[in-house]
């Protein structure tokens, strides 16, 4: 392993158990100075994340990757008020999840406790270091964090603040750890840290997940790529379509969340109006052979896909794949075929085919009559997320405070033996 990865994760090892025993009133007060520390910094913040801005554009970086790297006042708001909303939530750490007595009389409790030591690996979203060091430390958790090179000069100024509300609250500095090397290679050593690791949780694009995913030793936790669908049905309100759709996919075009594929009943009769309202937002329309001719036939004009994976390409920009079907079931066959598993939506007035779809599909969000955009944790209430999970083990959707736990058991006696 190299020396500067196996000299980080020992560290993080040593000050998990530090971690593990830190009360609640400790790592709130850490959570509410950083608040302070991100907003009395908002000036530093934005010059350092000029300089990151400045290689993104030379390097050519896409476009949503730049928005997504941006700090912005908002963002600056944003990652103050997560600190806030993290210090405000329940302490997962010794929550008793159930409890009995057993038949020798001895008194069994499972109760939620850290899973110690997180490895985070993501791109260009400097507000990520704020929301997963927050989430991490409450949760009781030494996490090493490692960004992307165009976000390291965001990300140093960023970690710098986080250590200053450690030092001043009598935290160990080392619970929250930052990758400062860029070199690719060093996180295959970090994702093969086996004996110091506990999880791994990649966040990003496909060929950071599948590199991670391919390489490590570790348990992981996967933020896949969102190619999230909308299916209006034939019976769908026209003005609560209109508005639904363009939310979703012209709010924030960029992030996982985003609408990507529309699917729309053929007797729906108002595709074109729908279809017209995208376009004025400034929404492309993309299809196959046999929908651009569909389309055509309307009076809409769309355009051939941009690469080879069609149906199942997530865009992260302003434009959207469109398809005509015949019927619900065939909707939902779609979504089974090019779907992520991320975020589905379904707009009926009809709540038994409303049923159906949720019961058909298996992605971590069904919406029915909303937004794909609501699948976040902030909207959820959860104060912030490591991110939109879209496996099975051992958390589905917003990866938040509680999902950074784990369980164990606490036995009660008063001198109670096995028979």
């Amino acid at each position: 392993m190299n020396e500067y990865i196996q000299r980080i994760a020992d560290r993080a090892l040593e000050v998990s158990n530090a971690m593990r025993q830190l009360v609640t009133g400790q790592k709130n007060a850490v959570l509410l100075r950083l608040a302070s520390l991100i907003t009395e910094n908002a000036a530093k913040l934005k010059i350092e994340n000029a300089r990151d801005l400045a290689y993104a554009r030379e390097a050519g970086l896409e476009a949503s990757l730049v928005e997504r790297l941006t700090i912005s006042d908002k963002t600056i708001d944003a990652m103050s008020r997560a600190a806030q909303e993290i210090a405000a939530l329940p302490d997962p750490v010794g929550e008793v999840v159930e409890g009995k007595t057993l038949a020798s009389g001895t008194r069994l409790t499972k109760v939620r406790a850290p899973l110690d030591v997180l490895a985070l690996i993501y791109e260009s979203r400097p507000n990520v270091t704020i929301d997963v060091g927050a989430l991490c430390l409450k949760s009781g958790n030494a996490a090493i964090l490692r960004g992307g090179k165009e976000a390291i000069h965001s990300n140093l100024a960023l970690m710098a603040l986080f250590h200053q509300a450690l030092a001043e609250n009598n935290v160990p500095v080392d619970a929250l750890q930052l990758v400062e090397r860029t070199d690719r290679s060093l996180i295959v050593d970090l994702v093969r840290a086996k004996r110091q690791i506990d999880l791994v949780v990649p966040r990003g694009g496909e060929a950071l997940i599948n590199f991670v995913t391919e390489n490590s030793l570790i348990p992981v936790v996967k933020h896949d790529k969102g190619v999230c669908n909308i299916f209006v049905n034939a019976d769908a309100d026209k003005a609560m379509a209109e508005r639904i759709v363009v939310n979703a996919k012209t709010q924030r075009p960029g992030v996982c969340n985003t609408a990507e594929c529309l699917l729309l009943h053929r007797d729906w009769p108002h595709t074109r109006a729908l279809l017209e309202a995208l376009q004025q937002h400034g929404v492309t329309l993309h299809s196959d052979s046999e929908g651009i001719d569909a389309l055509k036939k309307i009076g809409v004009a769309a355009f051939p896909f941009v690469n080879d994976l069609g149906f199942a390409h997530e865009y992260l920009s302003l434009d959207m794949s469109v398809r005509i079907v015949p019927s619900l079931d065939a909707a939902i066959r779609h979504i089974l075929q090019y779907g992520s598993k991320h975020s589905e939506a379904i707009l009926t007035n009809d709540m038994v085919a409303a049923r159906h779809f949720i019961d058909a599909l298996d992605s971590a969000a069904v919406f029915v009559n909303a937004s794909t955009r609501f699948h976040d944790g902030s909207e959820f209430g959860l104060g912030a997320e490591v991110g939109i999970a879209t496996g099975k083990l051992h958390v589905r959707g917003p990866m938040g405070l509680k999902d950074l736990t784990t369980t164990r058991y606490i036995g009660m006696g008063e001198g109670e033996v096995r028979a």
